[in-house]
């Protein structure tokens, strides 16, 4: 969402129909989308954004509730923090809730939408690892009421992006009727953005624990060889349990997965470089204390899970 546009909005529109606002987009193509506006406000506030136009979405009651779809829940990309937050949405995707419930202060949660979230694509929005967890699929909505379905994560990783004149329309989450939890840890007390997040589902249909670890990449992150290695361990036709031992190797796993040691340094010949010792491959501190948080918050995410 961005415009070289130097002068602040001037135009606003307010549609009332999903397709009514890809119209609007598609006849001003400097037009911004805003629906909560808690990211796109802060950046006009900060002088990095001056849309030309504005398209408000706030209006289009279609995307602001959800519905079942052959085993799925099909969630309005207006959906709030707030309301997702609620216990009669925590039953049905309780990661998510508690994703929503983080997400910041009240003020934040009852302005912020699912929608919003996704395109924003902030490395730290809270919403973003569940989703990239549970594999949901965007609905984009283009011109001439057009559809087409995209994997969350591959808007997520750029692989493909929204054309001109496109809106995230729905967010399709399959219903696992299983355990799924979310964890973040922040820099302070209270609600904050999160230093890292970790959202742990499970997959009885398919055998599988999905795992994706947010806020310390640009995107989520899936540790696809411990999510194999946990799943076999698993008795998945019996208790569904784990040895604390399992749940912290999980953790280290999951973490060295999503912060590596860094590669080692070329070696260089002593005549060349007499004063150098070996090349030191030690993380950071800051880096390594990173590290220990995505583990703890893995393994404790995993044991809930698996409670």
């Amino acid at each position: 969402m961005t415009t070289h546009a130097p002068q602040a909005a001037n135009t606003v529109t307010l549609p009332g129909s999903l397709d009514e606002a890809v119209e609007a987009l598609a006849a001003m193509p400097a037009a911004v989308p805003v629906a909560g506006g808690t990211d796109l406000m802060a950046a006009v506030n900060s002088g990095l954004l001056r849309p030309a136009a504005l398209v408000g979405l706030g209006r289009i009651s279609e995307i602001r509730g959800w519905q079942y779809q052959d085993g799925h829940a099909l969630l309005g990309a207006g959906l709030t923090h707030a309301r997702m937050g609620r216990p009669d949405f925590a039953a049905l995707i309780p990661a998510l809730a508690a994703a929503a419930r983080a997400a910041g202060p009240p003020q934040v949660r009852n302005a912020g939408t699912l929608g919003g979230n996704i395109a924003s694509a902030a490395p730290t929005g809270d919403a973003l690892p569940v989703l990239a967890a549970l594999e949901a699929t965007l609905i984009v909505a283009g011109p001439g009421g057009s559809r087409r379905e995209i994997p969350v994560g591959h808007l997520l990783a750029g692989f493909e992006m929204l054309g001109p004149g496109e809106l995230i329309g729905y967010v399709r989450v399959p219903l696992l009727h299983a355990p799924q939890t979310f964890l973040k840890a922040t820099g302070r007390t209270g609600p904050s953005r999160a230093t890292a997040s970790v959202a742990v589902v499970l997959d009885p249909a398919r055998r599988h624990v999905r795992c994706a670890v947010g806020a310390v990449a640009p995107m989520p992150l899936r540790p696809l060889d411990a999510e194999a290695w946990v799943s076999s361990l698993i008795d998945w036709d019996g208790e569904r349990t784990l040895a604390p031992e399992a749940c912290a190797a999980f953790g280290e796993y999951v973490a060295a997965a999503c912060i590596p040691d860094p590669a080692p340094e070329p070696v260089l010949e002593a005549a060349q470089s007499p004063q150098h010792g070996e090349p030191g491959t030690t993380l950071p501190p800051a880096v390594l204390h990173l590290r220990r948080t995505v583990a703890t918050l893995a393994r404790r995410a995993l044991g809930r899970a698996l409670a």
